[in-house]
């Protein structure tokens, strides 16, 4: 086999499938909550290696991993704060138009009947 027609079959293969796959939904409530859950497993983790060793050659970078995912977590969290006012400020949850065509038609309407 040529490596020409290697390299064809390799293109070819079907991509690896991942849990990344499944972790974002386009929902940014949802991907920024996993993400703050994520960050509280890491730290988790991390408060469990320091509590188990004393050799300071370990603890050091542990402890800045740690603090690491401290961040990230008041970051995800503050981008989640910054999300949730945004869509509040749009009123998302009033109706989607994708599902339900009368989407704010339904206020005007009974409006009328009011009349």
């Amino acid at each position: 086999m040529s490596t020409t027609r290697s390299a064809s079959i390799r293109s070819e293969l079907p991509v690896r499938l991942t849990a990344a796959y499944f972790q974002l939904n386009g929902d940014p409530i949802t991907d920024l909550t996993e993400d703050l859950a994520a960050e509280q497993k890491a730290r988790s983790t991390y408060d469990n290696i320091l509590r188990l060793c004393d050799d300071p050659d370990v603890r050091d970078p542990i402890k800045f991993l740690r603090q690491r995912e401290i961040v990230h977590f008041q970051c995800f969290g503050e981008a989640l704060r910054l999300v949730q006012d945004d869509l509040d400020a749009k009123n998302f949850y009033c109706c989607n138009p994708s599902y339900d065509p009368n989407c704010g038609n339904h206020s005007m309407n009974r409006d009328r009947r009011m009349q």
